[in-house]
């Protein structure tokens, strides 16, 4: 690989430098479309079905609907195992199970069954029909390394959300029964068990960053997780299945906002390092690279015009930290070290003051120019990589819109809705019963008992919304809060409103 190619086609992952690649604060997999459900299904695939593509899933919902289809028509028995006939599992899964299609789905024929068990996700829950699609749970599992301390305590968290995401006693009589009435009628074809995890598609902070970096949103997610598996057996299957939707999907967000924010702030450094400048340490570096207390998105207000600004300053810091790495190259004096820490990125720019000469020599500042303006409608996410962060964010965040106008209050657990009826409608910040339930929950987490509304606004001011507590008696979220019993009024709490737990673990944390 050389600077020329990589200028021929810098959007191609083949032609990223390694060390960009290979860092921590990369951001891989590269999302595209996947809604909540799709989050979840391709967990199970990623954590316990090792030899289960996601590229398979299509094909495999498509030989599942065949074959119940040739044997209703032929009047052939159920496979041995089952407690069905063909008729009433068919029923089961495009009926009971069936999760709603979007508007620009209604034609097409495909299986789409909610995520409640395991087995379910070998033949639904692809984010794409075809076979290529991304591998969203590898997103999810390194958001688990990334908010943990050690390669110890990640893989301790995500063993423990393989036994929660299992079927066992614990579960109630009608996921138990799902589990294997899925299993008898799909056939043996990959066996459910903790999937080997490789140090190359996982990555953990250097203890000096994790410690010292005040906004991580990995980190606030592998909280979040410990509590939704604490509350498991307070409640069914499909209400526990819906709550881990609620807290992956705006995690999963905020996780790569925050990604996208620490690229761009890596770039500003770097640039000033071309000119000279730039952070000279460890601890200037990490001042100057992550984020303190960001504002993504704002309660009430709309989304995804600061969510696509973040997202253009990524790809912005994508084309140029690349050049410039391969311009090190070029020019004979390529960077070593990893750039997965603070440290690393200060001897970078440290690297690239010290051969500013070289790198003036082989026209670095030409190139950039030279790229940024080819690549301009990349930059504005029209296209390619910026429009795929957006997809994914507004369908991660935003409530289902549904082919079946009565189906439209199936999603619950959505961060963003429509402001009005009308497809021109903005996306609004304003948070669905489940997502109120989950969150609530998360926030007293540990805590023993009520507490003031202000410990909700910090929780979500920990994935980068923001809300006035003073607000929150008054809008819509205040509301949901009183419908859902989560506050008790009371004239000596700020705001006059308590927050109480929604269930009994929170009250028996420790």
């Amino acid at each position: 690989m050389t600077l020329a190619t990589f200028k021929q086609a810098p959007w191609k992952r083949e032609n990223t430098h390694a060390k960009y690649k290979e860092s921590a604060l990369s951001i891989s997999p590269s999302p595209e479309y996947a809604s909540s459900e799709v989050l979840v299904a391709s967990l199970y695939r990623t954590i316990g079905f090792a030899s289960a593509s996601e590229g398979s899933v299509p094909q495999a919902g498509r030989d599942l609907d065949r074959k119940l289809q040739r044997l209703r028509d032929k009047r052939l028995p159920p496979p041995n195992g089952t407690t069905l006939r063909v008729d009433t599992w068919n029923t089961v899964l495009h009926g009971v199970l069936e999760s709603p299609k979007l508007p620009n789905q209604s034609s097409k024929r495909f299986l789409q069954v909610t995520p409640m068990v395991p087995s379910v996700a070998l033949f639904s829950g692809s984010a794409r029909l075809s076979s290529n699609s991304w591998p969203a749970g590898s997103l999810v599992r390194r958001m688990v390394w990334l908010g943990s301390k050690n390669h110890e305590t990640a893989l301790r968290l995500w063993t423990d959300l393989f036994l929660a995401l299992s079927i066992g006693e614990q579960d109630d009589v009608f996921a138990q029964w799902l589990e294997q009435e899925t299993f008898a009628w799909n056939g043996p074809s990959s066996t459910w068990q903790l999937a080997p995890v490789a140090a190359s598609d996982v990555a953990t902070l250097a203890s000096a960053d994790f410690d010292e970096v005040p906004f991580l949103p990995a980190r606030q997610f592998a909280k979040d997780l410990r509590a939704v598996i604490d509350a498991k057996e307070a409640m069914t299957r499909r209400q526990w299945t819906s709550l881990l939707e609620a807290v992956l999907r705006l995690a999963a967000v905020a996780h790569l906002t925050w990604l996208c924010d620490v690229q761009a702030r890596t770039w500003r450094c770097l640039s000033e390092a071309l000119a000279g400048k730039g952070p000279a340490g460890e601890a200037e570096a990490r001042l100057s690279i992550f984020p303190n207390a960001p504002q993504y998105m704002t309660y009430g207000g709309k989304a995804l015009h600061g969510l696509k600004d973040r997202a253009s300053g990524y790809l912005a810091a994508r084309l140029g930290i690349n050049t410039l790495l391969w311009s090190l190259e070029q020019a004979g004096a390529p960077f070593t070290e990893d750039l997965s820490s603070s440290q690393g990125i200060a001897r970078l720019c440290q690297h690239v003051r010290n051969h500013g000469a070289a790198l003036e020599a082989v026209g670095i500042a030409a190139t950039l120019v030279d790229i940024r303006e080819r690549e301009a409608r990349a930059l504005n996410c029209k296209k390619g990589i910026g429009a795929n962060l957006l997809e994914f964010a507004r369908h991660a965040l935003g409530q289902r819109q549904t082919a079946v106008h009565l189906l439209r209050g199936y999603d619950q657990g959505y961060v963003l809705r429509k402001k009005g009826s009308s497809p021109a409608s903005p996306w609004v910040v304003s948070l669905g019963p489940v997502a109120v339930l989950a969150l609530v929950h998360c926030a007293l987490a540990g805590m023993g008992g009520p507490r003031s509304i202000h410990r909700l606004g910090q929780h979500l001011a920990a994935y980068g919304i923001v809300v006035d507590r003073y607000d929150i008696a008054r809008n819509d979220l205040g509301q949901q809060l009183r419908m859902l019993g989560l506050v008790l009024d009371s004239p000596d709490a700020e705001s006059g409103m308590l927050l109480l737990p929604p269930f009994p673990i929170t009250q028996a944390t420790t």
